[in-house]
């Protein structure tokens, strides 16, 4: 069993008896808190996925230490300028370990039987579908014929007096002889 959680801003997948770092939380070591923005359960491969959050549904935990992260370095520099500005941060976190998933049994989503869904295609969604391709299809029809023929009818008035370029193969053939 698995729920996605919102944890002081944060999206969390937790489990039962699973140990979290998440930002700082009010309270004191060993209180127990409780998350209600509950986004989706799984119990017994049932899924529950709530709009945008699951009714009734939490999860409790308790605060087991204070802590703070790793050191994140800072470091600014301005090439050529002789700036240099370098500093640490350690964001305070929380460790809780989550004691309990509760799910609103009201809320339970199950999987529908193959018999009651319909599987057949609905026809007149199809046809109605087609007719708009067809009508666009055939109304850009004489406007592309225009346009093709516009290009082919124009000819550049220099290429009848062009003179036919000799081959490289055969001028280089023939420098080689001289």
């Amino acid at each position: 069993m698995y729920a996605i959680v919102e944890i002081a801003g944060l999206q969390y997948k937790v489990q039962k008896d699973q140990r979290v770092y998440v930002h700082r939380l009010e309270g004191n070591e060993g209180d127990k808190v409780k998350f209600d923005r509950v986004f989706l359960a799984e119990q017994k491969s049932t899924v529950t996925v709530g709009a945008p959050v699951i009714e009734g549904a939490s999860v409790i935990a308790s605060i087991l230490t204070h802590v703070k992260a790793d050191k994140v370095i800072i470091f600014k520099k301005k090439r050529r300028k002789g700036y240099e500005k370098k500093t640490g941060h350690r964001q305070p976190m929380t460790q809780i370990t989550v004691t309990d998933i509760q799910l609103s049994p009201s809320k339970k989503i199950t999987p529908p039987d193959k018999s009651t869904v319909d599987k057949t295609p609905k026809p007149e969604a199809k046809k109605s579908i087609k007719k708009v391709v067809t009508a666009k299809k055939n109304a850009d029809a004489p406007l592309k014929k225009a346009v093709k023929k516009a290009i082919t009818s124009k000819k550049p008035a220099d290429t009848a007096t062009k003179k036919p370029v000799k081959k490289a193969a055969a001028t280089k053939a023939d420098s080689k002889k001289a």
